[in-house]
């Protein structure tokens, strides 16, 4: 394997460490970095696209869930690729395609170009981002991983803090009239310089023995998401008609389709998309369950608490990112308050959850009780406390699932729980954004009775997820690194 490492004199037993290790770290969280802005931007930039551009309120939450979906889809195999391919080719190869896709983004003059470029984003990102993973490990030597995988937690909280008001000042400066297409033109320089980097300081990095891609195997999963999702955000539209329960039902079979053919490719000696032998284990299927729900209830509640911003407190694109900032503050403190009660193991995760329910009632309680009303200082302790409880949940949350797997089963569990990950956030806008636009949409929208509806429901989705933990393991193996 050619990693282009220097020579030095070191033990024979400890790898020689690649000389532009930390330029190259540097690279991989510019693509983390891209990945994170283009999830959040589009709920505050939705309102204003959709008064342009035109379009039904799914459109709205099209923005969300094309690219989430697309890239769950694209995440299952997109480290394969790079173990293939290799993972400096694929790196610059996804982040070139992310930028294509984000100017496609800024040019386009219909939402369903819009959506489709969206789609474009997602899927050259889920070729980008696995590949960090792969490098970090063969880049760093034991002693430094644990510093390089501590930049991920700083560099997420920052662009969750920056991200939502970097898009609303950029929205409302309107720079050469641009208006919301400059949350989008944005992404060139940026992406100009993660592919010019990644061709300068990342190493050629491949696996020895990589694993066979499996076609069928996306196109079955990629089917049974967009089965699920198309319906849930088309459905109200049209008055729910047959097609869109027939075509849930339907998502349900293919899933069904796609655990059949994956146990059969593994039986048949071949590389399944997804290890069968994970279906097995309760800590992994625990960790489907808890994953999909709790993802699906917070990338929901984001959307939603902007277009309640925007929409029913009238407030602009940028106060809307501003009034967000409690929220990605408390977040950033619950990572780091995870970090120092990391010995509590799964009680630190369930500990999250209670926080983040708390924080979700008092936000109710500040909607109900404030009514129409209600300004943005009014928000903050409920949102802080929301965030803090997120941060507690996430910081433990993959390592611990990791550790309910066998080791030569982690890569396939780490990919697929990410990509989990995203499809329960395509899940969330789907059905939370589809809630809170059956209530306001007609000639008397109750925006207070939408947030009230949408807040029981992630209340609800939150005790589900806590009950779900409890087939999680107790302890994150010992020096464990997901990767997120």
């Amino acid at each position: 394997m050619t990693t282009g490492v220097t020579a030095a004199a070191q033990p024979a037993t400890e790898p020689v460490a690649y000389r532009w290790r930390w330029a190259a770290l540097f690279v991989i969280l510019l693509g983390e970095v891209m990945d994170l802005l283009d999830a959040m931007v589009t709920n505050i930039a939705g309102p204003t696209i959709r008064a342009e551009l035109g379009g039904s309120a799914a459109t709205i939450q099209w923005l969300g869930a094309a690219y989430t979906l697309s890239m769950a889809v694209g995440l299952i195999t997109g480290g394969r690729l790079g173990d293939i391919f290799g993972r400096r080719r694929m790196f610059v190869i996804g982040a070139a395609g992310f930028t294509l896709g984000s100017l496609l983004c800024a040019l386009a003059q219909s939402p369903e170009l819009l959506v489709g470029a969206r789609v474009v984003q997602g899927l050259f990102g889920a070729i980008m981002l696995p590949q960090g993973l792969g490098m970090i490990k063969e880049m760093f030597p034991p002693k430094e991983m644990g510093a390089a995988f501590g930049l991920f937690g700083p560099v997420m909280g920052l662009s969750s803090v920056g991200g939502p008001i970097l898009a609303g000042w950029l929205i409302d400066a309107d720079f050469f009239g641009t208006g919301w297409r400059m949350i989008f033109l944005i992404n060139l320089p940026l992406g100009l310089a993660a592919v010019l980097a990644g061709l300068r300081f990342l190493p050629e990095s491949r696996s020895p023995h990589p694993l066979k891609l499996d076609v069928p195997g996306v196109i079955l999963a990629s089917v049974a998401g967009l089965l699920l999702v198309f319906p849930l955000v088309q459905g109200r539209e049209n008055d729910w008609p047959a097609w869109s329960f027939i075509m849930i039902a339907a998502s349900v079979a293919v899933f069904g389709l796609f655990g059949w053919f994956e146990a059969r490719k593994s039986r048949a000696g071949g590389d399944p998309l997804v290890v069968p032998s994970l279906f097995r284990k309760r800590a992994f299927t625990g960790g489907l369950l808890t994953g999909l729900v709790f993802f699906s209830a917070m990338s929901g509640f984001a959307l939603v608490f902007n277009l309640y911003s925007q929409i029913g407190l009238g407030y602009s694109t940028l106060q809307a990112g501003l009034v967000m900032i409690p929220w990605s503050l408390g977040m950033v403190a619950g990572f780091g308050v995870a970090q120092t009660v990391a010995r509590f193991g799964r009680k630190v995760l369930q500990g999250g959850i209670l926080v983040m329910a708390l924080g979700t009632i008092g936000v109710q309680v500040t909607v109900t009780v404030a009514g129409a009303g209600v300004t943005a200082w009014q928000f903050v302790p409920a949102l802080a406390v929301t965030g803090l409880g997120m941060g507690l949940l996430m910081a433990p949350f993959f390592d611990i699932i990791l550790a309910g797997v066998e080791q030569h089963e982690t890569g396939s569990a780490s990919g697929t729980m990410t990509a989990i990950q995203q499809l329960g956030g395509a899940f969330g806008v789907a059905l939370l954004g589809t809630v809170f636009f059956d209530q306001v949409v007609g000639p008397r929208p109750d925006f207070i009775g939408a947030m009230q509806v949408v807040l029981w429901m992630v209340a609800g989705m939150l005790l589900v997820t806590f009950c779900t933990t409890f087939l999680l393991p107790k302890q994150a193996r010992e020096g464990e690194h997901a990767g997120h």
